[in-house]
Formats: C-alpha cells, structure tokens, sequence
C-alpha cells in the first residue's frame, strides 16, 4: 500500500502519511460496515485517494497530473501491482546517492514497515541515531529527485549490489523477529523471497543474485520446524527434519549449484553452501562440522564480519568441543559492535552449560536475557537459565 502510494505521490513522507490515515479510515469505517473481501485494495485505494486531495490541496496537481493519468491505466491494486511497486520502492531505497547503511534502514523502514526501534536493533544502534538516519535519507531522496524506478537494463548490475543487502537483511530480520511474540515474522520472510524471485527474473544470469535466492530457500525450507505446536523454540539439533521442505531445498541446491559454476564464491554463495550442509545432512549428527567450519573460514575472508566470527566459533564448539569454542568466542567478547548482541552471551552460555560450569553459564544466560526482546527465544533462555540454577544448587 505504501509502495503503491509513493507512485504517486513521489513524496515518501506523504504517502507514509497517507497510508496511516487509510488505517485509521479502516479502524472507523470497518467497525459499522464489516472488513471488504479485499482490505489491502480497500486500504490502497483509500490512501491513494487521500494523496490525490493532498496534491491538490498543495496545488502540485499540474506537476503531477501525467503521473496520475498513467496511473489509471493500472488495472488495480492487486498483488501483483504491489510486488511491482515495492520492488520500485526498494531501487529507490537503494539509489547510489545514499550511503549503503542508509539504503538498507530506509528500506526496512519504508517497504518492510519495521519500527524505527526495530530497525536500529537490526543495526546494533541506538533508536535515536536510526531515527536521524533515515530523516536524512529521505530529506536526500526529495532533494535529488530521485526517480521512482526500477532501474534500466543496463544499470542493473551496478544497482543490485546494495539491493541484495536490503533483501537478505530483510529476509534475516522476518526469520528471527527482534522483538514480538512470534519467532518468525513471516510477513518480511515471504517479502523477502518474492523480492529475491523478482530479481532473479530480471537477471537470471547474475549468479550472485541466484546465490542469494539459494539461501533463503534453504534456509526457509526449515521454517515449520522451529518451533514446537505450543510455540516453544526448538534448535537444530532438535528439529524434525521430516518437516523440512524438500522442493525448496532440491531449488536452492539447483540454484546454487548454477551459481557456483558461473562464478568464483561470492558471500552469498559460502552462505548458501553452509545452508546446503546442514539442509543435506540427514539427522543432526551427521552434519558435516568440519566443512562448515571450512567455509566460514572462506566466508571471514570474502566478507569480514564479527556475526560470522560468532557463527565460525559456535561452529568450532560442535566440531571441536565447548572449550575449543569458548577459546573462538574470546576475542569477541570485546567487539564493541557485538556489545548489544545477545547471541554472543547466549553462544558463550551454552558452551560453559555443556563444560558444566554452571555459576558462569547462569550469569552468560542472564546477560543473554537481557539482550533480547524476542518471547520465544526469551522464553528458551529463561528455561535453560532454569536448568543450570538447579544445577548449580545440586
């Protein structure tokens, strides 16, 4: 709805406006009359109706009246307009002119709808700094005319670089909600991969961009094994792997197998291979650890990041023992980009659970408890904290 909206208004602050009040409009009018059998149309159509007013109330409606006469030719706010128009949105997001952290906060915010305090937890910043950020973003957008598009062939591949950011970091932020009742926020997830699919038709020979389709597929396949029926967050190890889904993992090794032939390993292709092994494995014990360990290897070469330090050092914790993994984990405890990071106290804390030190796993599982918002993921720390307290009375 937003999407669609910023078509028209070419605005971003007004078509935001205009998509809360086409809320607020469906709160008081959908009381009396009961919810329309297509409310996302019902809302669309309702916000771009305001925008219209809002225009002409601003006396703009000459500057934009062929924008709107092109519009009607549209059939209708449908599903498929919307993809269209959020992938506009996302190249908009995603212009050069803004900085690479800017393009990515400014699409969580804009096209994902994430809060702002959603968003600065995505980036281990604080709500303040992100809320500035993006002011400035789309204060740059209005200023530089930057056009509502998808991109001409031709300037596609210097584009989708920061593009494909935006949509794993998307993908990434829906497949573990920061905050919120739920695990998933399937929402983002599913946005996420309509957008990577989306891509992938306007460059199915970008290998990069089938790379990153072959992850989250593979990594989406696992989605109704995480959680328990009651709700309750369930590990890898202790995942039905019955329950995964095996189209989408045939599709993602398909996808990143033509990837890896196109080109050397890129970022998302190592990714991707660390998905494959643990998709491929048939029961938890069978995993691979060594090779995982591999190719974070390859991956902190190919993209330096402290979250792949973490992931290689949990990974060393499986292949090698908690106290090879405990060694891994140290120098990260002082990363001041990590500081807020709850994983790290949670990985720390269930390497020294399984070397039984309990004093030290219940004061890393508190830490971890406070780093994180999530109430499923809360819910499991609070139970093993649980654990190793009664252990450490026994």
């Amino acid at each position: 709805m937003f999407a669609t909206t910023a078509q028209l208004t070419r605005d971003l602050d007004l078509a935001e406006e205009c998509a809360q009040d086409a809320f607020v409009q469906a709160l008081r009018t959908w009381t009396r009359t009961g919810v329309p059998d297509r409310p996302g149309a019902w809302l669309t159509t309702t916000a771009r109706n305001r925008a219209r007013d809002e225009l002409r109330r601003e006396s703009v409606l000459r500057r934009t009246l062929p924008l709107l006469v092109a519009d009607e030719s549209v059939p209708g706010p449908d599903d498929t307009l919307v993809d269209d128009d959020r992938l506009r949105l996302v190249f908009t997001c995603c212009h050069p002119a803004l900085s690479r952290d800017a393009q990515v906060a400014l699409t969580l915010r804009l096209v994902c709808g994430l809060s702002t305090a959603e968003v600065a937890r995505a980036f281990l910043v604080q709500e303040s700094a992100m809320a500035a950020r993006i002011t400035r973003a789309k204060k740059k957008i209005a200023v530089a005319r930057i056009p509502y598009s998808v991109p001409s062939p031709d300037q596609l591949a210097e584009r989708v670089s920061a593009v494909l950011d935006v949509v794993h970091l998307i993908f990434t932020t829906g497949h573990t909600a920061p905050l919120g009742a739920h695990l998933v926020r399937g929402d983002l997830v599913d946005g996420a991969v309509r957008l990577a699919r989306m891509l992938h038709l306007l460059m199915p020979n970008d290998a990069e961009v089938s790379a990153l389709l072959a992850l989250m597929l593979l990594i989406d396949a696992r989605r109704g094994s995480r959680t328990s029926a009651g709700g309750r967050l369930l590990l890898l190890s202790e995942q039905d792997r019955t329950r995964w889904d095996t189209a989408l993992i045939a599709e993602g090794v398909g996808l990143l197998t033509d990837a890896l032939r196109r080109q050397p390993p890129t970022r998302y292709a190592v990714e991707a291979a660390i998905a494959a092994v643990h998709a491929e494995a048939p029961t938890w014990q069978d995993t691979d650890w060594s090779e995982i360990v591999a190719l974070y290897g390859v991956l902190r070469q190919l993209w330096p990041s402290p979250v792949v330090e973490l992931n290689r050092a949990a990974a060393i914790g499986f292949r090698d023992g908690p106290a090879a993994g405990l060694d891994a984990l140290a120098p990260l405890l002082a990363e001041p980009a990590l500081a807020t990071y709850g994983y790290v106290s949670a990985t720390r804390a269930d390497f020294l659970r399984r070397l039984n030190r309990w004093t030290q796993a219940a004061q890393a599982y508190e830490e971890a408890l406070a780093l994180t918002d999530n109430e499923p993921e809360r819910a499991f720390l609070s139970e093993r904290l649980a654990e190793v307290r009664a252990r450490q009375g026994c």
